[in-house]
């Protein structure tokens, strides 16, 4: 059967009933599960973040022990071509070798250098790596303990959404696809999730603007839907509002 607009506005109320009661539900949790995703990506950033240091350590590491190779290797030809000169037999023989040797004496000098600098790099980035390690720490705690009052804010309210839900669910098939669809639009741009309002103290309780005594009897007649002129609220008379408390009771 085709419903009244007395029966399409008591639809629509009921679903805003409900649908403001699980609003209430997700306040009490408040801005905690954006908290927990938020202290989630700080640790797996960090997590990332100290990988990378603990890597680019080794890959220090690595050169440091490469430019020990290198000045091991250096000192060994050093000592060869230092007995080759004793059996030189020429001056040419002699320059190339003694050549040799300053090449070598030059490559050790560098890769000390570069020891160095790979031990104050190491310095500078094991602190860092230290500093991040504590950070992580720190995330890790703070989230655990956001997790753990998520967790128990949700197991004290999870059993009640869920049953709202359900009832939601239940109420919608009840409105006709236009009317839930502007009822939807209206909840997303509404800061308070009001899409189905009353009119209390002449007024939409919506965005509190009066409303004009004829289009109050306008509504208060339940003969159309009216909607207020200032925020685009569906308005319904308190009268509306008190019957389907009391039905609900």
């Amino acid at each position: 059967m085709e419903q009244t607009v007395e029966q399409k506005l008591k639809a629509l109320y009921e679903l805003q009933t409900i649908h403001s009661k699980v609003d209430k539900i997700r306040q009490v949790r408040g801005e905690l599960p954006m908290e927990v995703a938020d202290l989630e990506d700080d640790v797996a950033g960090l997590e990332t973040r100290i990988q990378k240091i603990k890597s680019e350590l080794d890959d220090l590491e690595d050169d440091i022990v490469t430019r020990k190779n290198v000045i091991r290797d250096a000192q060994a030809n050093i000592k060869k071509y230092e007995t080759q000169l004793n059996e030189v037999k020429n001056n040419r023989e002699y320059d190339a070798i003694s050549k040799e040797v300053e090449i070598q004496g030059l490559d050790i000098q560098v890769s000390e250098k570069k020891i160095r600098e790979f031990g104050f790099e190491i310095t500078s980035k094991t602190q860092v790596y230290e500093k991040a390690l504590e950070e992580l720490e720190a995330r890790k705690s703070d989230l655990d303990a956001k997790k753990a009052e998520l967790d128990t804010i949700t197991a004290e309210t999870e059993k009640e959404e869920n049953e709202l839900t359900a009832l939601a669910d239940k109420a919608i098939p009840n409105i006709e696809e236009r009317l839930l669809f502007a009822y939807n639009r209206l909840r997303k741009n509404a800061k308070n999730g009001l899409a189905v309002v009353t009119i209390q103290r002449d007024s939409c309780s919506g965005c509190f603007n009066q409303i004009p005594p004829q289009r109050q009897s306008d509504i208060r007649q339940r003969k159309k839907i009216i909607v207020c002129e200032h925020c685009g609220r569906i308005l319904i008379d308190e009268q509306m509002a008190l019957e389907a408390e009391e039905a609900n009771a």
